[in-house]
């Protein structure tokens, strides 16, 4: 009887893509689950605990068993007063707590934004390299991304130009990434005052600027776009917890928006998931009111295994690469490979070298098509010195077999 029954997903799902990171991890997993080791530099999670006193301060909630309901669905008023002093201290961007939407992640923070923002159609200029959810969020919105590239040469950053081009009397909005995921470049102040300049021309436009890797920035410049003349009314900074703090299981991620945006994603979450975890949000207040120290410990130790990375990328023939500037990942171009085989595998595109390289290596990496370059993997050095030295030497091994 079953086989009459004829159960289908939606359209909207079934023409979803499937996060390109997650499932490397997966097949990483199953690669774990055969008795295999496999050294795993395709997630973008920090490998560092949260630190202890951002536990105890989730601990403390517990014990003051005040935090059991429901929360407001944009978040506590304490944590989001601490948003704003945050906003105002470090980013120099001046925001009210109306202004302020607490997410289950930087994730939902940025789903919120595109379903609240956009109509069937309207577009949404993604600077590309990207972060594999944005096109796949825009889309789910029922928008339609549009991509301006960066080179290597020049970091990755694609120009103002680009984006003055790019734009149509469709375009509601713009994002990207600083520091970026996943080639781990930084705009540079001058770049942000060229961007908004581009901008400032339209009164439609939103950009969404995701900082979430604010904190692993190795530059002597950390410029907010909206703290810039003329665009806090139309910028959403996206920002969270996981990245700088350790805490992805968290899942607490935050927006500083125009009231009439941050409204709107209120009314979306109210209806898709209410407010994020009580007590996640108790640890968030004492990780943004407690000392910064562990975050800028971990940063260093980031900027340690950068230049180890980089070293030891360098050394293998074959691969392009350049210095980031903040994040931890590294985005190298390894299209000298295509066309190469070994063992009867023949590599045709960065998805086929990433296969290679896990099931000979034993080394999980993520194909740049994902990341909109088809040309490039990336490669997270957010693991152990040890782990990593000895994931380039096994990547370096079997990429010398390829002819």
């Amino acid at each position: 009887m079953s086989e009459l029954l004829t159960f289908q997903l939606s359209d909207r799902i079934a023409n979803m893509e499937e996060s390109a990171t997650l499932a490397m991890a997966a097949k990483a997993r199953e690669f774990k689950s055969k008795g295999i080791n496999v050294i795993s530099l395709s997630l973008g999670e920090p490998d560092f605990k949260t630190p202890k006193h951002i536990q105890e301060g989730a601990k403390q909630a517990i014990d003051e068993g005040k935090y059991f309901a429901y929360p407001p669905v944009p978040g506590y008023q304490d944590l989001r007063e601490a948003i704003v002093k945050k906003f105002k201290e470090e980013n120099n961007i001046s925001y009210q707590p109306e202004n302020i939407v607490v997410s289950n992640g930087a994730k939902q923070s940025i789903a919120n934004v595109m379903f609240a923002l956009l109509n069937p159609g309207d577009e949404v200029i993604v600077y590309s390299p990207y972060w594999v959810s944005y096109s796949a969020l825009i889309e789910l919105a029922e928008g339609k991304p549009v991509f301006i590239k960066g080179v290597i040469e020049n970091e990755f950053k694609a120009s103002a130009q680009q984006l003055k081009e790019a734009i149509t009397d469709r375009t509601k909005a713009v994002i990207f990434s600083s520091p970026c995921n996943p080639t781990g470049s930084v705009f540079t102040k001058k770049e942000l005052e060229e961007m908004s300049q581009v901008i400032l021309e339209h009164d439609n436009i939103v950009v969404i600027a995701d900082e979430i890797y604010e904190h692993i920035n190795y530059t002597e410049e950390k410029v907010s776009i909206a703290s810039l003349p003329g665009m806090v009314d139309r910028t959403v900074t996206v920002n969270g917890f996981a990245k700088g703090f350790a805490m992805t299981g968290w899942r607490v991620g935050y927006i500083g928006a125009p009231a009439w945006l941050a409204k709107g994603c209120t009314k979306m979450q109210g209806q898709f998931t209410s407010a994020n975890c009580s007590i996640a949000q108790r640890a968030a207040l004492t990780a943004l009111t407690s000392d910064l120290g562990p975050t800028f410990e971990m940063k260093k130790a980031y900027e340690e295994r950068r230049q180890l990375v980089f070293d030891l990328l360098s050394d293998i023939p074959g691969i392009k690469t350049n210095m980031p500037k903040g994040a931890f990942y590294f985005f190298p171009d390894v299209s000298s490979y295509f066309g190469k085989s070994a063992e009867g595998v023949q590599i045709n595109n960065a998805t086929d070298l990433c296969m290679y390289i896990l099931d000979k290596a034993h080394v999980s990496l993520v194909t740049g098509e994902a990341f909109g370059d088809p040309n490039c993997i990336r490669l997270s050095y957010a693991a152990s010195e040890v782990e990593l030295k000895e994931a380039l030497k096994k990547i370096k091994e079997v990429l010398s077999l390829l002819s």
